[in-house]
Parts: C-alpha cells; sequence; structure tokens
C-alpha cells in the first residue's frame, strides 16, 4: 500500500505519521508533491490502523480533520456553497455554517477512504498548470479495488504558511461537493432562511453520527 505519481516523482514511504506533522520540506512544493505527502501521511494511517481499515467513517472523518483541516480554506468552501446568502449572514451564522458544513465535507471524503485495502495505491497525475497558476486542478485516483475510486482537488496558492496550497473544492466519483451542495442550501435558504440552513446541517451531521 503506497502512494505513487505518474509525472517521475519519486514515492516516499512516511514514518512517524500519527505523531508528526506534515513533512512538507520545500519551500515551494508543487501542487502534486504537496497532495502526494499530505494523501500518503493520511492513506498510511488508515493501512495501519484496523479501525479506519474497516470503514468506520466516525474515526475516519476524525482522522481528515486532524490532518486535512490545516490544509483546507473551508470558509471559501462554505461561501461558495451557501452562495449570495453569506454575505448577508451574521458572524456568528458563517461561523456555524462553516463548522457544520466542515462536518459534512468529511463525512462525505470518508467514504471514499473507507474504500481502501492492503492493495490499495494512490495515483496523482500530471498537473496541466503554469508554475505561476494561482489555482489549480489536482486529479488522483485510488487504485487497487474492482473499480478506480476517481478524487479531484482544486487548490489555490496562499501566501499564508507552508505548503502555499490549500484545498477549497473536491471531486468524488465525479461529483464537485461544494457545487453539489450549493443547489441544495439554495432550496434549503429559500424555504426556511439562514437559520434554517444551519438547523439542517446540525441535524444532518448528528444522523451521521449515530449511524
Amino acid at each position: 500500500f503506497f502512494f505513487q505519481a505518474e509525472d517521475g516523482i519519486r514515492d516516499t514511504s512516511v514514518t512517524g505519521v500519527q505523531t508528526c506533522a506534515l513533512p512538507i520540506s520545500l519551500a515551494q512544493p508543487t501542487p502534486e508533491a504537496f497532495m502526494q505527502q499530505l494523501t500518503t501521511e493520511v492513506l498510511e494511517v488508515v493501512r495501519k490502523d484496523p479501525a479506519l481499515k474497516a470503514g468506520d467513517l466516525q474515526k475516519i472523518g476524525m482522522l481528515l480533520d486532524t490532518k486535512f483541516k490545516p490544509y483546507i480554506n473551508f470558509q471559501r468552501m462554505t461561501a461558495s456553497a451557501v452562495g449570495p446568502a453569506w454575505r448577508q449572514a451574521t458572524p456568528e451564522q458563517q461561523k456555524q455554517l462553516q463548522d457544520e458544513f466542515r462536518l459534512l465535507l468529511m463525512r462525505s471524503y470518508s467514504g471514499a477512504l473507507a474504500q481502501i485495502k492492503d492493495n490499495s495505491q494512490i495515483v496523482v497525475k500530471p498537473v496541466r498548470a503554469n508554475s505561476n497558476d494561482n489555482e489549480v486542478l489536482v486529479r488522483s485516483e485510488i487504485r487497487g479495488g474492482p473499480e478506480p475510486i476517481p478524487i479531484e482537488y482544486r487548490l489555490e496558492r496562499t501566501t499564508e504558511g507552508t505548503p502555499p496550497w490549500r484545498i477549497y473544492n473536491f471531486n468524488i466519483l465525479g461529483i464537485w461537493l461544494v457545487d453539489n451542495y450549493r443547489t441544495q442550501f439554495a432550496q434549503e435558504i429559500n424555504a426556511k432562511g439562514i437559520d434554517g440552513l444551519i438547523a439542517s446541517l446540525s441535524e444532518r451531521n448528528k444522523a451521521n453520527n449515530r449511524k
């Protein structure tokens, strides 16, 4: 079980993944290198933990919250999903929306990681972008099962922190999560307002935790 890149980047093994921060040593890592190290760390933990390998979605969600959270622009993702109503929301409502949406997104991503097997490989495909592009698309696949599981990431360049990349959208099995939820959220907001959407998200997350 290892992470593999198709563009000639050398495979790297990760040790001490449960206690170490993301070991990005490059000052300006390419998007492929960034996703290689980030995803390798997550998948190595999944491989070594029986509960994670068995598909414990709650535990996978906790892992992703720990490992992925620093490298995701949840505010941008939430604002994009909520649409124009985001600007009308109070700071407290924005915080509640962001917290609930983060839980929902991690749950969605957890479902893909629950499909990982001992022989799984993650293949990251070459990024078609210029070195100075501020937004890029990184395509990957989880291979080793009956069918590859495609996962794509939209990344933005940031001046805050290292590495200089943050994820702002996921595509799992052909569905961009932010775009998919935007339609649902618009219907909720039109029917029940911002507080109604917050309540709906909270109830959905509670129901997911009970499964």
